[in-house]
């Protein structure tokens, strides 16, 4: 009896990866390489900032603050594109070839750039990261999401190898810093040519984005266009997502700088970048078991309930990160964040999909979550900057927390359960 349970668990195991097409893995192995890129080039920007170029909390702030600005221009402008295309591959193509630029771009123009000045290093730095990541990650994601809603396969299965590409990324890459930080640059330019690689090999015919156009446009709702969001933007339901986001939206700036307080507890900043890495790759991998299940678990507890327990995990973390102090206990506190981020993305996409018109999932994401975020990070970065350099971390931590608290309150009022007829928060 046992052995024919065993047996029937092993069959169900293999059977759900099985009926995963040719197209699932390409699109996974594209996460997968597009986050080894952006790994390489941005678990240790701030930590590569401040030790080779000496730059001050309030000039690393203003670099994130140039690409959050960078990408908070691209967002609709990526979102409209993506959605115009539908399946097609030119955006994406342009983002990869981006990626493949990464070491030649830092080490030939940033590097002159920094040492002439740190402002005009920062913008160098600001913008590429825009084209490149803070947007070409949305565009990525909108894309994958929509894929698997015609493929058969939930966002979640697929984003998770995204996760475990940072987290293979960020394992060596304290370590590369230490040696030579150009090793970390190639690693991202290495992997932009996998992405094409990979992207040329998906199937995009005019058949299968016909069926994926049929598969979301039914009676009723309107095709991707200037109209439709408009429709969108006067809705109340709109405005209370980007009340959600706004919240949200702190932990990348939370996450900005967090590597210089952390590795501010030792005495050795050599060991505590090598020690960030190692803390950085267990809690990415611990959020990539976590994006796996969490479309399980939305799909139990419904969209809302998820964007909810996401909010409230953040402003534990966060609170927490600004009581404790032991390198331990910080350690302990910033593995929250694995089943924090995959708990906040996949429940998004949940509930983007789901009250809005699907047609415009990428022009959505891209700007009720990318846009605000980088909104958002534009604005904050370089104040966080400043009360890093002027309060500390800790007192910093502690008043993001209480933002993330109350717009996570309010949003436990403003957003609804309410799908719309015909749409399933549930795709397996």
């Amino acid at each position: 009896m046992d052995s024919n349970t065993n047996t029937a668990e092993k069959k169900s195991a293999l059977s759900f990866f099985r009926r995963m097409g040719k197209e699932y893995y390409l699109l996974s192995a594209m996460l997968f390489v597009f986050f080894v890129s952006w790994a390489g080039c941005f678990s240790l920007l701030a930590a590569w900032l401040q030790r080779f170029f000496n730059l001050s909390g309030s000039q690393i702030g203003f670099a994130y603050g140039v690409f959050a600005i960078t990408a908070l221009v691209l967002a609709p402008v990526y979102g409209m594109i993506q959605d115009k295309l539908v399946l097609r591959r030119h955006l994406l193509a342009f983002i990869g070839v981006l990626l493949c630029l990464c070491a030649p771009y830092y080490i030939f123009v940033v590097e002159p750039l920094l040492g002439v000045s740190p402002v005009v290093g920062g913008v160098a730095v600001g913008i590429y990261m825009g084209f490149a990541y803070s947007a070409g990650i949305g565009a990525l994601e909108s894309y994958t999401e929509r894929f698997g809603r015609v493929a058969g396969f939930e966002f979640g299965h697929a984003r998770m190898f995204g996760t475990l590409g940072w987290a293979a990324t960020v394992a060596i890459t304290g370590v590369l810093i230490n040696i030579n930080p150009h090793y970390n640059f190639i690693i991202s330019t290495i992997a932009g040519i996998i992405f094409l690689v990979c992207l040329y090999s998906l199937n995009t015919s005019e058949e299968f984005s016909r069926k994926m156009l049929k598969s979301y446009t039914g009676e009723g709702q309107q095709k991707a266009s200037l109209g439709a969001l408009k429709d969108i933007v006067k809705m109340g339901a709109f405005w209370a997502i980007i009340i959600y986001v706004l919240g949200s939206s702190m932990y990348g700036v939370y996450d900005q700088q967090f590597m210089n307080y952390f590795i501010s507890k030792f005495a050795d900043p050599a060991e505590g970048t090598t020690l960030y890495g190692f803390l950085n790759s267990t809690q990415v991998f611990i959020e990539a078991v976590c994006t796996f299940a969490a479309p399980f678990l939305i799909n139990k507890i419904g969209a809302k309930n998820g964007l909810l327990l996401a909010g409230a995990v953040m402003f534990t973390r966060i609170g927490l990160s600004g009581l404790v102090e032991s390198p331990l206990a910080i350690s302990a506190v910033k593995l929250l964040h694995g089943p924090e981020v995959p708990l906040l993305i996949v429940s998004f996409f949940k509930y983007i999909t789901t009250r809005f018109n699907p047609a415009m999932s990428a022009t959505m994401y891209l700007i009720a979550f990318q846009m605000v975020s980088q909104v958002v990070a534009a604005i904050l970065a370089p104040v966080a900057g400043h009360f890093y350099d002027t309060m500390g971390f800790a007192d910093t931590y502690l008043m993001m927390s209480v933002f993330v608290a109350c717009t996570t309150v309010i949003s436990a009022f403003t957003l609804t359960k309410k799908t719309l007829a015909g749409t399933s928060e549930a795709n397996i």
